[in-house]
C-alpha cells in the first residue's frame, strides 16, 4: 500500500476516454487557424518570409536573411521544415498553406507526446493510487491511461495556447520539442529505443529553434531526476539502479553534446531581458500568469498541496519531479525574456501533467464548480461570436454590427456555407456535450476536464470559421498590401508592376508580406533607383530618413486601426 498518496480511485472511475471523442476533439483543435487563412501579421508573416527565402534558394541554410536581415530569433529548424514542405509540395497548392504544414503536424506531435508522458508518469510506482483491503483500486494500466486522458484534455484547455499554437513561429517549434523531450524522460525506465530517439530529437530540436539554453536546462534536470529515481517498485518499470545511472549519464552526454552543435551552429545568444519592478509591468505579468495557463494553474498548485507528502520527504516521485522541472525553467525564461507568453506555452505540457494528478484526489463539489463555471464561460463566449457573426450579416443587432465597423473599418463581410455548417455543428456537439456532462453516468476522473477542453476547442473552431473573415481582415496585412498594389497601378495603368520598390524602416513581416502578397521586388532604400519608396512611419518605432521632396511625391498613406496604428506611406520618383 502506498501510503504517500492522495489518489484513491477505484477501477470505474479509469474508463477510458472514447478514441474517436478524443480524436476528433484534437482535430477539431488542431487544424482550424492552419486551414483557410492568409499569415497574419508580426511573427507569423516573417517566419514565412524566411521559409519563403530558403524555398527559393535566396538565403543560406544556415544564416536565412530576408533583405539581408537575420531572423530575430535564431533558429533554423522551423524554417528549414517549412521550407522543406514547400518545396516537396505540387507548385498549384498555396505556398502559405503548405508552409503551414509541418507546423500543424508539430502541434499534433506537442499533443501526443503529452498524452504519452502523462501515461508513464502515471506508471510510476509513487504515482499509484491506494490499494485497496479487499482489491477493487485502479489497475495501473487502466489508471496511466485515463490520467493520460485527463493530461491531453488539461492542455486542450488551456486559453493562451490556441492562438500561439497555430502560429507558424519557432514558439511553435519549442512547443513540440519540449513536450518530446519531456516524454522522452518520462518513458526512459520502460522503453529503450523510443526514450533514447526522442531525448535526442527533442533536446536537439529545442536548441535548434531558438532555445539552447533551455535545452541544456531541461537536459540537466532530466539526467539529475533519473539519477534520483532509482527505486522500482513497479513489475513494468525496466529502471533499476544501473540502469538509472546509464540513462542519467546518456543523457548528460546528449545535453552536453547539443550545447556543441548549438555553439557549432551559432545558435547561442543572449535574451535577457529583466522585468520592470513597477506596477504596471508587475500587474501585467500576473494577468499573464493567471489567464494564459487557466484552468490548468489551480489544478497544478492543488496537485502540489494535495501531493506534498512525496515532495518533502527524501524519496520524491518523478511523477511530480520531472513536470516541476520543466515548469520551473519555462517560468524563468517567462521571467527573464520579453517574449514572455511564448516563453510561458512552454510549460504547458508539465502543467497539464500536474493538473492531471490532481483529477484523483477531487471532491465531487470542486469538480462541479469546474463544470458550472465553465458552462456558462464558453457557452456565452459562444453566443457571443454568433451575435456578432449575425449582426456583421445583418446589421442586427445594432451596436455589435456598429462595433465590428469601428473595429475594421473597410470590413466587408461575406456569407460561406462550408465554415457555416462546420461552426453550427461544433455547436450542437457542444449543447450534446454539456447534456452529457450534467445526465447521470458512471464517473471517470477526466469527466472534469470535458468542458473545460470542449469549451476551448468550440470557441476557438468558432472563431476560425465563423470569424475567419474579419481575423483575416484584421490581422493579415492584406488589405495593407492590397492599397499599396492599387495605388501602383492606378499610377501606371496597363502596365505590369514596377521592377523594384525601395524600402525603408519596414519590419520584418511587412517585407515578408509584399513581397508574397504583392509580388514586388523590394531593395534597401538607396540600393537601387526604383520607381517607388514604401516607408512605415509608425510612432512605435524609430522614425525612417527624411524623405527628399524633391525627388519624391507622396502617392498613398494608410493607416490602419486593426494594426494597431500601422502606417505605410507610398512615394513616387519624380521623373526629370
Amino acid at each position: 500500500m502506498n501510503q504517500t498518496t492522495p489518489a484513491i480511485v477505484a477501477q470505474s472511475a479509469v474508463r477510458r476516454l472514447p478514441r474517436i471523442a478524443l480524436w476528433l476533439l484534437c482535430l477539431a483543435y488542431v487544424l482550424p487557424g492552419f486551414i483557410g487563412r492568409a499569415p497574419w501579421r508580426n511573427n507569423d508573416m516573417t517566419t514565412f518570409g524566411y521559409i519563403a527565402e530558403l524555398a527559393r534558394g535566396s538565403t543560406a541554410w544556415l544564416q536565412p536573411t530576408l533583405q539581408g536581415q537575420p531572423p530575430e530569433i535564431e533558429a533554423l529548424v522551423p524554417y528549414w521544415l517549412g521550407a522543406w514542405a514547400v518545396q516537396l509540395a505540387p507548385d498549384a497548392w498555396a505556398t502559405d498553406f503548405v508552409a503551414r504544414i509541418p507546423f500543424m503536424l508539430l502541434l499534433a506531435m506537442a499533443l501526443a507526446a503529452t498524452w504519452y508522458a502523462v501515461y508513464y508518469l502515471a506508471r510510476s510506482p509513487r504515482a499509484q493510487p491506494v490499494a485497496f483491503a479487499f482489491g477493487g483500486e485502479a489497475k495501473p494500466a487502466d489508471y496511466a491511461r485515463a490520467m493520460a486522458d485527463g493530461g491531453l484534455l488539461a492542455m486542450i484547455a488551456c486559453l493562451g495556447m490556441a492562438q500561439l499554437s497555430h502560429e507558424t513561429t519557432p514558439a511553435l517549434a519549442q512547443l513540440a520539442f519540449t513536450a518530446l523531450s519531456f516524454f522522452a524522460l518520462a518513458a526512459m525506465p520502460y522503453r529503450t529505443w523510443i526514450p533514447a530517439i526522442g531525448v535526442v530529437l527533442g533536446l536537439a530540436g529545442l536548441a535548434l529553434s531558438g532555445a539552447p539554453t533551455m535545452a541544456v536546462l531541461l537536459g540537466l534536470g532530466g539526467a539529475l531526476v533519473c539519477f534520483l529515481d532509482r527505486n522500482a517498485q513497479e513489475p513494468g518499470e525496466l529502471c533499476n539502479a544501473p540502469r538509472s545511472l546509464r540513462w542519467s549519464l546518456a543523457v548528460l552526454l546528449v545535453t552536453v553534446a547539443v550545447a556543441a552543435l548549438a555553439w557549432a551552429l551559432d545558435q547561442w545568444r543572449w535574451r535577457i531581458d529583466l522585468p520592470e519592478t513597477n506596477w504596471p509591468s508587475l500587474r501585467n505579468l500576473a494577468r499573464l500568469l493567471l489567464w494564459f495557463t487557466w484552468p490548468v494553474w489551480p489544478l497544478a498548485v492543488w496537485t502540489l498541496w494535495r501531493w506534498r507528502r512525496q515532495l518533502t520527504s527524501g524519496n520524491f516521485g518523478r511523477h511530480l519531479a520531472l513536470p516541476l522541472w520543466f515548469v520551473a525553467v519555462a517560468l524563468g525564461a517567462t521571467l527573464t525574456t520579453d517574449a514572455a507568453d511564448r516563453s510561458l506555452m512552454l510549460a504547458l505540457p508539465a502543467m497539464a501533467t500536474l493538473a492531471a494528478f490532481a483529477l484523483p484526489t477531487l471532491s465531487r463539489t470542486v469538480s462541479a464548480l469546474v463544470d458550472w463555471f465553465t458552462l456558462l464561460f464558453f457557452t456565452i463566449f459562444a453566443l457571443i461570436i454568433w451575435v456578432i457573426w449575425v449582426a456583421a450579416q445583418t446589421g442586427v443587432p445594432k451596436q455589435p454590427a456598429a462595433n465590428l465597423a469601428r473595429l475594421l473599418p473597410g470590413f466587408m463581410p461575406s456569407f460561406e456555407w462550408l465554415p457555416f455548417a462546420v461552426a453550427l455543428g461544433a455547436s450542437l456537439v457542444w449543447v450534446w456535450l454539456v447534456k452529457w456532462r450534467v445526465g447521470r453516468h458512471r464517473s471517470a476522473i477526466w469527466k472534469s476536464l470535458v468542458l473545460p477542453a470542449g469549451g476551448t476547442a468550440l470557441c476557438w473552431l468558432l472563431l476560425m470559421t465563423l470569424g475567419m473573415p474579419a481575423v483575416n481582415f484584421g490581422r493579415s496585412y492584406l488589405p495593407l498590401v492590397r492599397n499599396v498594389d492599387r495605388a501602383i497601378r492606378t499610377q501606371t495603368p496597363g502596365r505590369a508592376l514596377p521592377d523594384c520598390v525601395e524600402f525603408d524602416n519596414l519590419t520584418r513581416g511587412q517585407i515578408a508580406a509584399f513581397q508574397f502578397h504583392g509580388q514586388l521586388v523590394l531593395k534597401p532604400r538607396g540600393a537601387s533607383q526604383c520607381a517607388w519608396l514604401l516607408v512605415d512611419t509608425t510612432t512605435a518605432r524609430p522614425p525612417p530618413q527624411a524623405v527628399d521632396k524633391k525627388t519624391w511625391v507622396l502617392k498613398l498613406g494608410v493607416r490602419r486601426r486593426a494594426d494597431n496604428g500601422e502606417a505605410v506611406q507610398l512615394y513616387q520618383r519624380i521623373q526629370r
